[in-house]
């Protein structure tokens, strides 16, 4: 992942380079504009690359879970700039049906042929890895360069037989709106994400009903699954047991991540066990209540007192 990153970024900077020369040696605004666009592309593969090279750190005591996030992270800030860049090409397109603009098709043809060429590749390149909402983020990048620089090859025809130049804007407004929609998607995503959402892919209800089916299981609840990328989800739950011997509730554990990790997925597990139910607050269990006794604090659990064991 991080050489086609690698590699991506120097074909970028090739061609921006590439379209701020021709641009300004034909004195076409449009291709200057090209090259600012693919500036935005350039930025969106830095932020990745960066983020890739992150989640390869190691976990610290200060960052426990490492660098995980930073994909996400990455992917957020790539869709809101997918977004305003979209919003920025749609308010140009507009002010072009106002104050038209000539453009000269022949060369603009050209310098798109080429960009459908380089954004075409790397999107191919990028493909592979698009389950990673990061690369997915860069990956529409790319996608969305190839449709419009495509685009702008079937209206520099258009224009050049036709003379129309209102075709330009139109094609620009067409290819913003598909824009808007795909960064919005992921944009909804990353948020769900950073907000410790539940995994659109998981259902707690039949988790929580696969766990109590475990033998010795009375009840399964202050239940959280959350994701910390877009491929790897973790679990925390306080289960109430039966009463029995420690040995038995290590192969409760057992039992309870063999279904957790076999049938969905879900490898990082935090599972309390407890012989009693504890309260719970807005779904989610209360700490125990400290009592002061003799100057000393006792914290009371209840009659039947909690055996509590961990599982990660």
């Amino acid at each position: 992942m991080q050489r086609i990153l690698k590699f991506s970024l120097v074909l970028t900077a090739m061609y921006i380079a590439a379209t701020l020369f021709f641009g300004l040696r034909a004195h076409s605004l449009a291709l200057v504009s090209e090259a600012g666009h693919n500036l935005s592309d350039f930025a969106a593969l830095g932020l990745s690359f960066v983020a890739v090279w992150l989640q390869t750190r190691p976990a610290t005591d200060q960052r426990t879970f490492g660098y995980q996030r930073a994909g996400v992270l990455a992917g957020f800030v790539n869709a809101l700039s997918l977004m305003v860049l979209a919003v920025w090409i749609g308010v140009a397109a507009v002010a072009r049906f106002f104050h038209p603009v000539s453009v000269e098709p022949h060369l603009m043809m050209m310098v798109a042929a080429a960009g459908v060429v380089m954004n075409g590749v790397i999107a191919a390149l990028l493909w592979k890895f698009s389950g990673d909402v990061n690369i997915r983020s860069v990956f529409l990048h790319m996608l969305g360069d190839t449709i419009s620089t495509a685009a702008v090859i079937v209206g520099g025809l258009v224009i050049a037989f036709t003379g129309w130049q209102w075709i330009d804007p139109v094609l620009s407004l067409i290819i913003s709106g598909m824009i808007v929609l795909s960064a919005w998607g992921i944009v909804r995503e990353t948020l769900h994400i950073l907000l410790e959402g539940t995994p659109r892919t998981v259902n707690l209800g039949e988790i929580r009903a696969a766990m109590a089916k475990v033998p010795g299981v009375v009840n399964v609840h202050d239940l959280h699954v959350w994701s910390l990328t877009s491929q790897s989800h973790a679990l925390a739950c306080h289960v109430q047991v039966v009463e029995m011997q420690l040995a038995d509730c290590e192969a409760v554990l057992s039992r309870l991540n063999h279904e957790l990790r076999d049938h969905y997925g879900i490898h990082h597990t935090t599972i309390q066990l407890e012989v009693t139910d504890c309260e719970t607050v807005d779904g989610c269990c209360s700490p125990p209540v400290a009592e002061v006794i003799d100057g000393h604090s006792h914290h009371h659990h209840g009659p039947g007192g909690h055996d509590h064991a961990h599982a990660h």
